[in-house]
C-alpha cells in the first residue's frame, strides 16, 4: 500500500507549464457548449505557459493543488475587482483537471485559497460564474456561498449570463 500527497502550496514558476495544461484542460470541460468553440480556443491560448510563469513571477496569487507529483488544480486570488460590490477578496478562478473533480479537492483548494485571503485581511470574499456552469453554481452554493449580484459577459457575439457568490466572517 502507498500513500500519495496531497497539497495545496504557491504556485512556482516551474509550475506554468502545469497550471497551462490544468487551464486548458478544466476550460473545455466547463465551457464545452457554454462558450462558442472560436472565443473558447482564444481564451484558452491566450493562457498560455507564458502567460502563467509571467503571472507567478510578477507575485498574482497563484496557488496550485498538487496530487503526487500532478498538478490537479490551481486557483487565482487577490483583491476584489468589482468596485460596486463590497467585498474585499475575490477568486479570479478556481479550477481543477476533470478526472480530480469531485475528489474534495475543489474544496480543499477553495479553502486554501479563502484562508490565504483572510490571512491577508480580506475577511469577506466573491467568486463569479457563468449561470449556465452548472457544476460551477452548485459547488459554491455547497460551499455557502450566497448570491448577491448577477451581470453578463460577451464573448464573441454570444452574451452569457454570469453570478457572483460571497462569504463573509
Amino acid at each position: 500500500m502507498s500513500t500519495t500527497l496531497i497539497e495545496v502550496r504557491p504556485a512556482k514558476a516551474a509550475d506554468a507549464a502545469a497550471v497551462a495544461a490544468t487551464h486548458d484542460e478544466a476550460w473545455r470541460s466547463a465551457y464545452q457548449g457554454i462558450i462558442p468553440g472560436a472565443e473558447l480556443e482564444k481564451l484558452i491560448n491566450r493562457r498560455g505557459p507564458q502567460w502563467w510563469d509571467s503571472a507567478i513571477r510578477k507575485g498574482s496569487r497563484v496557488s496550485v493543488l498538487v496530487f503526487g507529483d500532478k498538478v490537479a488544480g490551481y486557483a487565482n486570488y487577490g483583491r476584489n475587482r468589482a468596485r460596486s460590490l463590497h467585498f474585499e477578496g475575490e477568486i479570479y478562478e478556481l479550477y481543477l483537471r476533470p478526472e480530480f473533480q469531485g475528489l474534495g479537492f475543489g474544496r480543499r483548494l477553495f479553502t486554501a485559497a479563502r484562508r490565504d485571503l483572510m490571512q491577508s485581511g480580506l475577511k469577506s470574499m466573491v467568486i463569479w460564474a457563468l449561470s449556465d456552469n452548472d457544476p460551477a453554481t452548485e459547488f459554491y452554493r455547497a460551499l455557502g456561498g450566497r448570491m448577491v449580484a448577477r451581470s453578463s459577459e460577451k464573448f464573441g457575439p454570444k452574451s452569457l449570463d454570469k453570478v457572483a457568490f460571497a462569504w463573509t466572517n
